[in-house]
């Protein structure tokens, strides 16, 4: 978890799910359906509800949604759908047989249960240009898979093949320089 002072607010809500606020100028609290009054200390909702009816929530911030794996994303639906396991048997079984010591299984089930829990995104896999070698003019070229899935080169960064690392290592192109292409040059 992340470091910081978590700050509650609470609100007043009655029997009816309105919530207890005032609209510009005026003198006297009333029933919203949207919207109302929110207090960071609880005494101060206590005493409006007390007075005007209703009962304290305290509201609480939405938990980050965790980023895993494809791999990881998969196990999560698995152990969501399960019938016959139970959820946290699912998670600790993959954490322990993907991992290597106990530390980083206590971590990893750890990160997969708040995802569990939470919720979760699956992480986009990196992608790179990938620059041809002893090539300087015009600023250089840039690998790409032509229209007969053939390597190619263009001096344009811009038409040049974003490769995956397992395309990287398929092309033999490991020792090649490359740029990380992120979601804003896509």
């Amino acid at each position: 978890m992340g470091g910081g002072i978590a700050m509650s607010l609470f609100a007043v809500k009655n029997d009816k799910g309105e919530w207890l606020g005032c609209e510009a100028y005026c003198d006297e609290p009333d029933w919203f359906k949207h919207g109302g009054f929110m207090f960071d200390i609880r005494d101060k909702a206590e005493a409006d509800a007390k007075t005007y009816g209703g009962h304290v929530v305290e509201l609480v911030e939405a938990q980050a949604k965790i980023v895993v794996s494809e791999e990881e994303d998969r196990m999560l639906k698995r152990a969501k759908n399960t019938t016959v396991w139970r959820p946290a048997a699912v998670i600790s079984a993959y954490a322990y047989d993907n991992t290597k010591d106990p530390d980083s299984e206590a971590l990893l089930e750890d990160r997969l249960m708040r995802a569990y829990i939470n919720g979760w995104t699956v992480e986009k896999p990196k992608r790179w240009n990938v620059k041809v070698p002893l090539v300087q003019a015009q600023g250089g070229l840039w690998f790409l898979i032509n229209a007969s899935g053939k390597l190619d080169a263009t001096y344009l960064q811009d038409l040049a093949k974003k490769f995956s690392m397992e395309e990287i290592n398929t092309w033999g192109l490991q020792d090649c320089e490359r740029k990380e292409v992120t979601e804003d040059d896509e």
